[in-house]
């Protein structure tokens, strides 16, 4: 197994300096091995998915955050220590990029750090490959600098077609050059019975249960908590055992809290905090419904997680979750912002009435296609 590589020991080269032949990637991303959330779980697979390429040979990955800790990275694949600091980060790139090549792609994993990804990019005289996932690369950020850097990659791939729209909106780049490349779930995701021991920790016994799973941030309130806490009073007239339990964490869980009390249905919004990757698959299964009606997702992977646990599902209209969700083939789409409509929804799912995906509707989302997607963009780079 590879792992954390100091600096300096990235160089491959066959016996006699001849070079091995085979793709080397520098990655520049957010997080990857040892991180959380959406973006670093998209990454984790897309690393994987070069490894498994017979094109390439190498992946070296250099994060801005995340600690490896004790986790192993799969072959081909090296992970330098996280430089959290926009400085510290960009010199240990120049670094890595001067002193350990010869690399063949440089992959940026993330629209912000497009301006020193497309350096890199010009000074080893070799194409960027750029990755966009949602809200951010909505519109046009960081002035004139940061949108030549992002306009100047030779591939560009999206999360999904709402969020390729939304940037061939404002980039002046040929839209042959951006493609959408979808999330993948992990096998672990598959319907079981509710496990007892959250059932137990949670004290929900026999009560009908509304999931949502993601960050309680700020800046990302579109992901629609408010608007099920909203609806929860209408939706306890219709569903008298119903509770809604809140899985993840962050800076806006006490505006949310009082949002509840507000409404008068505190006791029955659960805040379950920061939930381990390892725990991910139990919440979803004790869960009888999931619902994020967001209006900035950029695809959401947590849909098809979800989905592959065999819960019926319920999304936005408006933004990435569409494609999640294969157009309403794997759950309901609703408008986000009308309130009856979510609360129907969430209801006639509760009660049995609601339209549950196929067993098989979210299989285009499995590793092996996502895998075979990524092996077929490598060949643009030969």
């Amino acid at each position: 197994m590879s792992l954390v590589a100091p600096l300096g020991l990235w160089r491959s080269f066959g016996a006699g300096g001849a070079r091995v032949s085979g793709l080397r990637i520098l990655a520049l991303v957010t997080d990857a091995f040892g991180g959380n959330g959406g973006i670093a779980r998209y990454n984790q697979d897309l690393m994987s998915a070069f490894a498994t390429s017979a094109r390439v040979r190498e992946i070296c990955v250099l994060p801005r955050q995340g600690s490896l800790g004790h986790q192993a990275l799969p072959q081909k694949v090296l992970q330098a220590r996280a430089s959290a600091a926009r400085l510290a980060f960009s010199t240990q790139a120049i670094a890595r990029a001067a002193l350990d090549g010869p690399f063949d792609i440089v992959f940026c994993g993330h629209i912000y750090m497009s301006p020193i990804a497309a350096a890199i990019s010009k000074f080893l005289k070799k194409p960027m490959w750029l990755q966009l996932h949602g809200i951010d690369a909505w519109q046009p950020r960081g002035g004139r600098l940061a949108r030549t850097a992002t306009e100047s990659a030779a591939l560009v791939t999206a999360v999904s077609r709402f969020t390729r729209s939304r940037f061939l909106r404002w980039a002046d780049i040929a839209p042959e050059r951006v493609r959408v490349l979808p999330n993948t779930f992990e096998p672990s995701f598959t319907a079981g019975p509710k496990p007892e021991y959250l059932l137990d920790r949670l004290n929900i016994h026999g009560r009908r249960v509304i999931l949502t799973v993601s960050r309680l941030t700020a800046s990302e309130q579109y992901k629609g908590h408010d608007r099920i806490i909203a609806a929860l009073p209408a939706i306890k007239e219709r569903i008298a055992d119903v509770v809604y339990v809140i899985a993840g964490d962050g800076d806006d869980r006490e505006r949310l809290k009082k949002m509840a009390k507000a409404a008068g249905v505190e006791d029955i919004t659960l805040f379950a905090g920061h939930v381990p990757e390892r725990e991910l698959p139990g919440y979803l299964r004790l869960a009888d419904v999931f619902a994020m009606p967001s209006t900035g997702e950029g695809f959401g992977i947590v849909y098809l997680e979800a989905a592959a646990c065999g819960l019926p599902v319920i999304a936005g209209d408006r933004d990435g979750s569409v494609d999640a969700l294969a157009d309403g083939a794997i759950g309901t789409l609703i408008d986000p912002e009308d309130a009856p409509q979510l609360v129907d929804a969430v209801c006639n799912m509760l009660a049995g009435r609601g339209r549950q995906a196929q067993p098989t509707s979210h299989d285009r989302f499995r590793a092996g296609n996502f895998n075979t997607h990524v092996d077929n963009l490598l060949e643009n780079f030969l």
